[in-house]
């Protein structure tokens, strides 16, 4: 691709890529999971390692990035478990720059949300270009552990300040919560994913995200994820 075309279509693409991302060097642990690390540009890449139970441990210091698998079929409940023994202060997850938590767990899906415009379809078109191999979902629900700078309803979603026109995020434990301590969570991505598009048929799933991003605090991290499933609703 030509040089200027290649750095067009990282502008047009910017408010969904919410920066550029590359491949990352996967451990071989981690990967046997199936996950596969990806890394923002110009952030130093946290690690993320297998724990004996086949979980995923994240460590780091100012650093951030992500892993992902595939995930597929209807939108049910999914289940996981969680700790954070180091991570971030409390942030405003509304502003760029600011925006720290210790642990996002997101989930993508395959569609659009029913509000989305066409500006949005045409910028998330650029960035697949740009993303190759990696299909990029098409709406995304993020569940933190951390914040909160501002005053959020339980239950709340709102648009993330990077990729606001495709991710919504629910704060799940804010950056608070006691630490050292396993937290069970399960929530209803049908309907979450209705709420926090305004309704619509929900679309099918596409992958899981376990994320950090401690880059502008330059907090420690230490944080791990266990057992990520779908489950009945009832």
């Amino acid at each position: 691709m030509d040089r200027r075309i290649a750095a067009l279509a990282v502008l047009l693409a910017a408010p969904l890529l919410g920066g550029a991302v590359s491949p990352g060097r996967t451990h071989a642990d981690v990967a046997a999971l199936g996950w596969r690390k990806m890394e923002w540009h110009g952030i130093r890449p946290a690690d993320f390692s297998a724990t004996p139970s086949g979980g995923i441990r994240v460590r780091g210091r100012g650093e951030g990035g992500f892993i992902f698998r595939p995930l597929s079929g209807a939108a049910t409940c999914l289940a996981w478990r969680w700790r954070v023994d180091a991570g971030p202060p409390v942030t405003d997850l509304t502003k760029r720059g600011g925006d720290d938590r210790a642990l996002a767990i997101s989930v993508g899906f395959v569609e659009f949300g029913p509000a989305a415009s066409f500006v949005t379809r045409t910028q998330h078109a650029v960035a697949q270009a740009s993303a190759g191999d990696h299909r990029l979902p098409r709406s995304v629900l993020s569940y933190v552990w951390g914040g909160t700078g501002r005053e959020v309803a339980a239950g709340t979603f709102f648009a993330s300040p990077w990729t606001g026109a495709i991710t919504r995020i629910r704060v799940l434990r804010p950056a608070e919560a006691p630490r050292g301590q396993w937290v069970e969570e399960k929530v209803d991505l049908g309907a979450d994913w209705r709420i926090a598009f305004g309704g619509g048929e929900v679309p099918g799933l596409q992958e899981v995200v376990i994320s950090t991003d401690v880059e502008d605090s330059g907090a420690a991290v230490d944080a791990q994820v266990e057992n990520i499933r779908l489950v009945p609703c009832r």
